[in-house]
């Protein structure tokens, strides 16, 4: 049976397949064998559909020892998420978020519908579910269009099926660099786009939490027919935590700042 360090060993693989920048930006801080490359979390998205809905998918994460956080609305995005805390401090958080397909029109729902209808149910109970891609057949470039005029977030699963949307290196962890400026000049002098939504840094020591995130890497992807066409994949976050008023580090998100990174995989980025 798959252990818990198995199984983000399997998520790093497949991620770098679809963000290979990520490795990258791992060396760029890994500038000596003391510096310590520790993951905060790690993102993954889903539809509000069986048999692939969020609490189908948190069975396995409840099954390892992670407790339920604190739960987010995205209104705007038309998102719910939970945030989720590990067993052990070693282990990244995880933060799972979900589309609810019936607030959109009756042609997205459709297609979102038509996607999951195939799935057989006994596919989501092995782990791997996590990173097993798309679990259908590729969609038309049209539909793929038609999601994304009214949800990026649709597009993106439907071109890309379940798999780690970014992980997240953990700055509170690193010995040469302290702050999310210093991130943010590090990796702009390596030429990699960083998400400029709400402002490069967003979130505040005030609100417990600063992130930074890149742009989502590009990527040729198979559509339906045989056709290629390049949208961005997956991409790659910082993140900066405070001590509470109890003197413990906060171990949640802060949903004005997730709702902009949501937007690093926008099509117009």
């Amino acid at each position: 049976m798959m252990n818990i360090h198995d199984f983000f060993n399997a998520l790093w693989q497949d991620y770098i397949q679809m963000a290979p920048s990520a490795v990258q930006i791992q060396q760029l801080f890994s500038v000596t064998p003391e510096e310590n490359i520790v993951n905060d979390h790690v993102a993954f998205r889903t539809l509000n559909l069986a048999p692939i809905h969020l609490e189908s998918l948190e069975q396995h994460l409840l099954h390892w020892g992670y407790q339920r956080f604190a739960p987010y609305e995205f209104p705007e995005k038309k998102l719910k998420a939970w945030g989720y805390v590990p067993p052990e401090e070693t282990l990244p958080r995880i933060f799972l978020s979900e589309l609810i397909c019936e607030a959109f029109s009756d042609r997205v729902q459709a297609i979102l519908q038509e996607l999951c209808n195939p799935i057989n149910p006994k596919r989501v109970e092995s782990p791997d579910i996590f990173w097993a891609g798309r679990l259908w057949q590729p969609i038309t470039w049209e539909d793929y269009q038609t999601l994304a005029q009214e949800s990026e977030y649709a597009a993106w699963v439907a071109a890309l099926g379940l798999r780690p949307n970014h992980f997240t290196l953990s700055v509170n962890h690193l010995q040469f660099v302290r702050s999310l400026q210093e991130v943010v000049e590090i990796v702009e002098q390596q030429g990699i786009p960083l998400n400029t939504a709400g402002g490069k840094v967003k979130g505040s020591p005030e609100v417990l939490l600063e992130q930074v995130s890149t742009l989502g890497d590009r990527m040729a992807v198979e559509f339906a027919g045989g056709e290629l066409h390049t949208i961005p994949t997956c991409y790659y976050e910082f993140a900066r935590r405070y001590p509470t008023p109890e003197g413990t580090l906060y171990q949640g998100f802060v949903a004005q700042s997730a709702d902009r990174i949501f937007e690093s995989t926008n099509l117009n980025q």
